[in-house]
């Protein structure tokens, strides 16, 4: 696929390190691309390496200025590991998109990511409370004060890592391929279909005791990568 002509006033990448070489125009280094894509998304990929041995490891990811964040259970092995300060690679993926070219090598999908290096670090209990109440609120405002607080045993069986955003890059791929003339010559059809997520209405719980009505929280909930 040819590279169409690059946009040389967008933001800068933070070092080399971080810089798209393949498809570099496909690059967005500006803050505001960033952030929205990592807000769009509820679940991230976590990578590390542990005895040698790589893992990457899905999870939930939400953001507080320029920190990301993730938690899990105290004994586990991945936390553990990435609060000792390892090199971790964050990544977010949505796909919005498939398609299609008049050649088989040009067929290709839309999608918006993004790539962030840095060392984690294991927040402290304060940190680390704040942070799990805005994490609730973020899936849906109201939803911290609604539900019952943690018992201090949950607070304990439960860690909280970050890692500040300083290496980070976006990858937004939201057009159709560049062909060569011959190919538009061609009686193919190209073009794209778009791929969304959509929200289904909520379910109750058969366990709900009678009258118990739904929270406006629920009623007024809208999925932040739903288009």
């Amino acid at each position: 696929m040819s590279a169409p002509e690059v946009n040389t006033e967008t933001a800068a990448p933070p070092s080399d390190k971080t810089r798209l070489r393949r498809y570099n125009w496909l690059a967005k280094y500006d803050r505001d691309t960033i952030n929205d894509i990592i807000d769009a998304g509820i679940v991230c990929q976590v990578g590390y390496v542990i005895d040698g041995m790589p893992y990457v490891t899905p999870t939930n990811h939400w953001r507080i200025d320029d920190y990301i964040y993730w938690h899990g259970s105290s004994a586990s092995r991945m936390l553990k590991a990435q609060q000792k300060g390892i090199p971790v690679c964050f990544t977010v993926t949505h796909l919005d998109g498939i398609v299609f070219s008049r050649a088989a090598f040009n067929h290709n999908i839309q999608y918006r990511s993004v790539m962030a290096f840095g060392e984690a670090e294991l927040c402290e209990e304060d940190v680390k409370r704040k942070a799990l109440e805005t994490f609730t609120d973020r899936l849906a405002p109201g939803l911290w004060a609604y539900a019952r607080p943690p018992a201090e045993q949950e607070w304990k069986a439960t860690k909280v890592i970050r890692m500040k955003l300083d290496e980070v890059s976006a990858k937004v791929a939201d057009g159709l391929p560049s062909e060569d003339d011959e190919d538009y010559a061609t009686d193919n059809w190209a073009g794209s279909i778009a791929l969304r997520t959509v929200q289904l209405d909520p379910v109750a719980d058969p366990k709900l005791r009678d009258g118990i009505e739904m929270p406006d929280f629920v009623k007024n909930f809208r999925y932040v990568g739903a288009k």
